[in-house]
């Protein structure tokens, strides 16, 4: 999972606020969970949570979520979440807690009354695309209970600048959006999934793909819901000025 912090999730410090963190750290775990057992999790408990470093207003925070222990309708997670600065590339080790999750709902009967044992875990993928995850709630949703196109927006935009950040070190903007389709609604309590891919670079711009997917994590389902293309612009400065493209 990965996320951009902006000013509305800092403190009076210019930093990440401690609870947003730890919010943020809380989800990750509940979707490790839920893709271990298939079933509802609730925090039962954290622990050993240190911050070793803060977090700056613009840097790109990357968390990551592994089974530790599994036990009959219960498990621990273990979250880390790493800083990185978008212009430099430089990369921090910020956090890291034990979450324990506790099965809760219908779903459980449904797999034995049991969890499934903890798995290997999976080998990394050579130059895998980081994927940008988030469970949907209900504030995120419109009033058909599906998430708000606009929302689907600003994740799909949010998407497109950590992957140009990445790929130029530069201050980006957004320039444009070439289309947008949407193809499915994601429903309140999945996870939506956004995926950027770089397709094609100018002397300042740099054109992304972003997928838009759904998961599924009762039923282990994913499904492509839309797609769009984001130009973004690499500025000569931090303020827009005159620099609109190639």
């Amino acid at each position: 999972m990965a996320d951009v912090v902006f000013p509305g999730d800092a403190n009076h410090h210019g930093t990440l606020f401690g609870g947003i963190g730890l919010a943020q750290m809380d989800k990750v775990a509940f979707i490790a969970a839920a893709r271990h057992g298939r079933v509802d999790f609730v925090t039962a408990s954290c622990e050993h949570i240190d911050f070793e470093a803060p977090v700056n207003v613009g840097d790109i925070v990357e968390l990551v979520g592994k089974i530790v222990r599994v036990g009959r309708r219960s498990l621990s997670v273990e979250v880390d979440m790493v800083a990185e600065g978008p212009l430099s590339g430089e990369r921090r080790h910020c956090s890291r807690g034990i979450f324990n999750m506790v099965a809760v709902g219908p779903h459980l009967a449904r797999i034995g009354g049991v969890l499934p044992p903890m798995a290997e875990p999976a080998a990394p993928v050579p130059g895998q695309t980081t994927a940008l995850a988030e469970i949907v709630f209900p504030e995120k949703t419109s009033h058909y209970g599906s998430l708000y196109g606009g929302n689907a927006l600003a994740a799909m935009g949010k998407a497109a600048f950590i992957a140009a950040s990445r790929h130029c070190r530069r201050t980006v903007v957004l320039a444009g959006t070439h289309r947008v389709d949407f193809t499915s609604q994601i429903q309140n309590g999945e996870v939506m999934i956004t995926v950027p891919r770089i397709i094609g670079t100018g002397e300042r711009s740099i054109r992304v793909v972003v997928e838009l997917w759904a998961e599924n994590l009762h039923a282990d389902e994913r499904r492509l819901c839309g797609s769009g293309t984001f130009t973004m612009v690499a500025l000569s400065s931090p303020h827009r000025g005159e620099d609109n493209g190639d």
